[in-house]
């Protein structure tokens, strides 16, 4: 194998970890919205998880965060608007990241 071969490869292996690394924060992200949500809907325990897995298990119905924002804006009703479940989204994704990463280490 080549040096260029080697750095290819390297660079390959960099985006491929990299892209797993944002989609499992994403999805932790996801998870805390629906956490947050749940609270929101006086839901518990593992009623609260349950309706956190649904929310993680609706982002994969269409690319972006619109299937997400649309499920627990339809969930929540008059309790949320959109654009606030969006600011939420945008505060918890450090924070999913921030949790993604001290799990790697």
């Amino acid at each position: 194998m080549t040096t260029f071969d080697e750095r290819e490869y390297a660079f390959e292996a960099k985006f491929a970890h990299d892209e797993e690394m944002q989609f499992k924060a994403q999805a932790r992200c996801n998870k805390l919205l629906g956490l947050w949500a749940a609270e929101k809907l006086g839901k518990t325990g593992d009623e609260a998880e349950e309706y956190a897995k649904a929310v993680v298990k609706s982002d994969f119905e269409e690319a972006g965060h619109e299937d997400v924002v649309r499920k627990v804006s339809g969930d929540l009703g008059t309790l949320s608007s959109d654009d606030e479940i969006r600011t939420k989204m945008a505060e918890l994704l450090p924070e999913a990241k921030s949790q993604i990463l001290s799990e790697t280490d």
